[in-house]
């Protein structure tokens, strides 16, 4: 029986910048960004809430087709997910949660529209002194 020991390799890479963030802290950071939870996600992606959840924790390491599967869920390219390209929406982050507020508020009778937007309107006004 041979036993063969793996070799060290001698390639000198250069290192890479990904910045301080883990692939599974930038996976759940983008997610609170769209406004999604880890089980909406994981339904979009078709895998279990536990397995969103030990991405974000960096418990497991993603395939390949498991990093496509959460860029285009989150609808970001996998350089950025994978943290080597900036996002292109940043500081330009529409906020799924807003969104879908403003869906139901869209859905309400016009008159019931206005009451609740005058609400807003004045709550904005109050919160810019």
């Amino acid at each position: 029986m041979l036993n063969i020991m793996p070799q060290v390799s001698k390639l000198k890479l250069p290192p890479l910048n990904l910045g301080k963030e883990s692939l599974g802290q930038r996976i759940g950071r983008l997610r609170k960004e769209k406004g999604y939870t880890q089980v909406e996600l994981a339904k979009t992606i078709g895998i279990t809430q536990v397995l969103v959840s030990d991405y974000e924790r960096d418990r497991l390491r993603p395939h390949y087709e498991m990093i496509i599967r959460f860029a285009k869920a989150l609808g970001i390219t996998t350089d950025e997910l994978l943290g080597i390209k900036a996002s292109k929406n940043e500081g330009n982050k529409a906020n799924l949660k807003i969104i879908r507020r403003m869906k139901k508020i869209e859905s309400l009778p016009p008159a019931q529209q206005k009451v609740l937007l005058k609400s807003i309107d004045m709550f904005l006004k109050g919160a810019e002194k």
